[in-house]
């Protein structure tokens, strides 16, 4: 199967060193290699137009996911799936609800919360995570839960 490239386009490695690959919908399809599992992230179902597993997680623009249970069951099957698999996280823009679940990751990898916005600004995209609640979201992600 493989794993990540460390340096290609939008990929960032989490504190354990494993990697994952964040991505804008809207700046087109997936360049490869492609991933083995994409999470993602969008108001309405994404079509099922890809030759990879995929999981939606329903999360309008600007807000959080709507079921925030099951998206933490999903980010937790995704962190493991990291370990074995190309795993990436997709939005519209590929910064707020995008970077909201890579400092989720991040946290669910051991990553102190409180460090975690600033994490994924620094190694993935310096305007992800846009929103005051999506960070709130991210600092709390283990004690709503």
């Amino acid at each position: 199967m493989g794993l990540w490239i460390k340096d290609a386009p939008g990929v960032m490695e989490l504190p354990s060193g494993r990697l994952v690959r964040g991505r804008g919908l809207r700046h087109g399809p997936a360049a490869e290699p492609f991933p083995t599992y994409g999470v993602y992230l969008l108001g309405k179902e994404p079509p099922p137009d890809v030759p990879w597993e995929t999981h939606w997680i329903k999360w309008p623009d600007f807000r959080l996911p709507v079921d925030r249970p099951q998206a933490l069951t999903t980010f937790r099957e995704a962190l493991e799936r990291t370990g074995t698999g190309r795993v990436e996280f997709a939005c519209g823009g590929g910064r707020g609800r995008t970077g909201t679940a890579l400092a989720c990751l991040a946290v669910l990898d051991g990553l102190p919360a409180d460090q975690a916005v600033d994490y994924v600004r620094r190694h993935y995209e310096k305007h992800a995570v846009e929103t005051p609640w999506q960070k709130r979201y991210v600092l709390n992600l283990l004690t709503r839960s």
